[in-house]
């Protein structure tokens, strides 16, 4: 999604205590940020924070981080996730949020982060054959993912997109993971999340309205 530039959005940012400017000084150290041992999930490509700022507030006992690569996006997710959280007069500990390249991941995440969960929520499809590896299911990232997702750790995946979701059924099998849960039509799947209601952000909505099904999955990795 563009968006345009907003000026107040990187000063905002630096003065949030829950913005992370230089998230490579914190790989494998992330769960030090929030000093406890409460699962540590993540959400890759967050967006304007639809997403995060309910379940982060609704989750007080998880630990979540938000990344994406836009200043304006992520300014608009921190004014989201502190009006969620405003409006339930919840502090704010337990998400961060930070800026980063996601190709480049593995420069911020390790092995001892031991992340529980990836959430990755209408990313960008991708739909020319030759911008196929840019997918955040690619498989080349869904290997990245695999050096910092703890032992049984969860990847919920959920598109609009019919092509991405074809395609990504077989990143995630080459990539060694267990396809738990599938649906191809989400609205109409009860509890299909198992531990949590399903979050319809503003771009969900929209699909919805245009009477596009939305297709999820729940990938395991196994293994080591």
């Amino acid at each position: 999604m563009r968006i345009r530039f907003k000026k107040w959005a990187r000063p905002e940012l630096e003065a949030s205590k829950f913005y992370i400017d230089e998230p490579e000084k914190y790989k494998g150290k992330w769960r030090t940020l929030f000093e406890n041992n409460r699962p540590l999930y993540i959400e890759l490509g967050c967006g304007k924070g639809g997403f995060i700022s309910q379940i982060a507030s609704e989750n007080l006992n998880i630990n979540y981080i938000a990344i994406d690569l836009v200043d304006a996006m992520l300014g608009l997710a921190k004014r989201n996730i502190e009006e969620v959280y405003a409006e339930k007069n919840e502090e704010i500990n337990n998400v961060l949020i930070s800026r980063y390249d996601i190709d480049r991941i593995l420069n911020v995440f390790d092995e001892n982060d031991k992340i529980d969960r990836i959430y990755i929520n209408f990313c960008n499809p991708w739909p020319r054959g030759k911008h196929h590896k840019k997918r955040l299911t690619n498989t080349r990232q869904l290997e990245k993912y695999k050096n910092f997702l703890a032992k049984d750790g969860k990847i919920y995946f959920k598109t609009d997109d019919d092509n991405l979701f074809s395609d990504s059924l077989n990143y995630f099998k080459e990539a060694g993971f267990e396809i738990e849960k599938i649906t191809y039509d989400l609205a109409n799947e009860e509890n299909f999340w198992q531990d949590q209601e399903n979050i319809e952000t503003e771009h969900e909505n929209m699909f919805k309205e245009q009477g596009i099904k939305i297709k999820a999955l729940i990938a395991v990795k196994k293994g080591e």
